[in-house]
């Protein structure tokens, strides 16, 4: 499983895919998830619970901190009440398949 294989670059920004597991002890990037659909995510951990919106905002707040851009470029897009979601940021390409691999230097 690459990497890069938990994102997808568009034209106007990326597709982060991502497995939340809320009620954590504390918010984190841990590292890949890949389930019985082969599919790989970006393993997060919050501390928020799964109650209206809670997970989800802090999700985006720690992955707009990862990635260095604001909260304001990075929607869930898919999975809103779901563990399995979709993460849309809007930004350069190129520029956030480089925050994608520093972030991935990161957690492993």
């Amino acid at each position: 499983m690459s990497a890069r294989d938990f994102f997808k670059l568009t034209p106007d920004g990326a597709r982060a895919f991502v497995r939340a597991s809320p009620g954590a002890a504390k918010d984190e990037i841990a590292g890949l998830w890949q389930g019985a659909d082969n599919e790989p995510r970006l393993a997060v951990k919050i501390a928020a619970p799964p109650d209206k919106g809670k997970a989800n905002a802090a999700i985006i707040k720690l992955l707009a901190k990862a990635l260095g851009v604001p909260k304001s470029t990075l929607s869930v897009s898919m999975g809103e009440t779901a563990r399995l979601k979709t993460i849309a940021i809007i930004g350069d390409p190129a520029a956030l398949e480089q925050a994608f691999r520093r972030l991935m230097d990161k957690s492993s």
